[in-house]
């Protein structure tokens, strides 16, 4: 199962945790200059233009050196071109810098689950979760489930499933995660009910239908999966 990281937007436009002194802490005319540059270097890189990408990030960095945002942006960058050290490069700065910071601690969590280091990713995902004003506790509990899972422990990957919907109970890629998990533990009544409330709030999905097709599969139920396939037919 492949990590589905809090993409880099949503991650950077939460809260600063960390508590700066007045004498490393960048004017906000830097900052700005620093998001201007920032937006336009995503946006570069959404277009796979990673030269002006690079470019306009590193000014971001030009601008305000000490600023997390910069930092996990030129990370991400690194990333994104397939340089890993480059990137553990600014994450541990960042992190260095910014100890305490949830977005960094999740940020450089998601890096290191890529990289395959899952206990020291599930280290850095429950440090963020545990900083206070860290606004994404529902995601970082989904990214340390994701990479749970990654790694083969569906047993802890069910626990921070659960905790992601405790802290959100509309993260729709968390329900259908846990269904399928319970599926697979033969929890059908479970997974059949999450399954038809899923359906209550966001309609006939595809993925949804499909984790329903296999439950009544599984539960030797042969018209109801008829019934799921052919409106999963329906909607191709």
């Amino acid at each position: 199962m492949k990590i589905i990281p809090i993409t880099l937007a949503l991650t950077l436009s939460a809260c600063v945790t960390v508590t700066e002194t007045v004498d490393t802490a960048p004017q906000s005319s830097d900052i700005e200059m620093a998001e201007s540059r920032i937006a336009l270097g995503l946006g570069y890189m959404g277009q796979g233009n990673m030269v002006k990408a690079r470019a306009n990030l590193e000014k971001a960095l030009t601008h305000a050196p000490n600023y997390y945002r910069s930092q996990l942006s030129i990370a991400h960058y690194y990333e994104k071109v397939g340089e890993p050290d480059m990137a553990r490069q600014y994450y541990r700065s960042a992190l260095k810098q910014h100890p305490r910071n949830g977005n960094v601690l999740n940020n450089y969590g998601t890096f290191l689950c890529k990289q395959g280091e899952y206990a020291q990713a599930d280290r850095y995902f429950n440090q963020a979760i545990d900083q206070p004003y860290y606004y994404l506790v529902s995601a970082s509990y989904e990214n340390a489930a994701l990479c749970a899972l990654k790694s083969g422990n569906k047993e802890q990957a069910y626990t921070y499933f659960q905790r992601t919907l405790d802290h959100d109970p509309n993260r729709a890629r968390s329900i259908l995660q846990i269904a399928n998990l319970e599926i697979e533990q033969g929890k059908y009544t479970d997974a059949r009910i999450r399954l038809m409330k899923f359906h209550q709030r966001y309609g006939l999905k595809k993925p949804s239908l499909q984790l329903l097709i296999r439950l009544e599969e599984q539960a030797g139920n042969e018209a109801l999966k008829e019934k799921y396939q052919k409106q999963l037919d329906s909607l191709a």
